[in-house]
């Protein structure tokens, strides 16, 4: 059994925490960038890469894999056919996050989670 990530998890469960991971990443293949919290992008940038790293191995069972985790497949299908083929030559690092400042409302922390070029 994997051992829970200590703290605070996002959405309070740990299975809303991960359909959030999930929800995030698949907007960050699909568009290339998303707007986000601090916090959030920091948590979502493993996640993302791990993701790219198995989707660069291009097998069926990655494929699977990944499908587990993301179950739109109009995303996985991009992540394999657009996104993990521009980072071949790539070792790691595939996205960067820049800070926005803070969000008017509530003050917190804004950044701009985006994928490499």
């Amino acid at each position: 059994m994997p051992r829970p990530k200590k703290g605070p998890r996002f959405g309070g469960s740990p299975s809303h925490h991960k359909r959030i991971m999930s929800n995030m990443a698949a907007s960050l293949f699909w568009e290339g960038r998303i707007e986000t919290t601090l916090s959030r992008a920091k948590v979502l940038r493993p996640y993302a890469e791990k993701l790219i790293t198995k989707a660069r191995n291009g097998s069926l069972h990655d494929r699977r894999r990944i499908l587990r985790q993301i179950e739109d497949t109009e995303v996985v299908t991009r992540l394999f056919d657009e996104v993990a083929p521009r980072y071949e030559d790539r070792p790691g690092g595939y996205t960067r996050i820049l800070k926005l400042g803070r969000r008017r409302g509530d003050g917190t922390e804004m950044a701009i989670i985006e994928l490499v070029e």
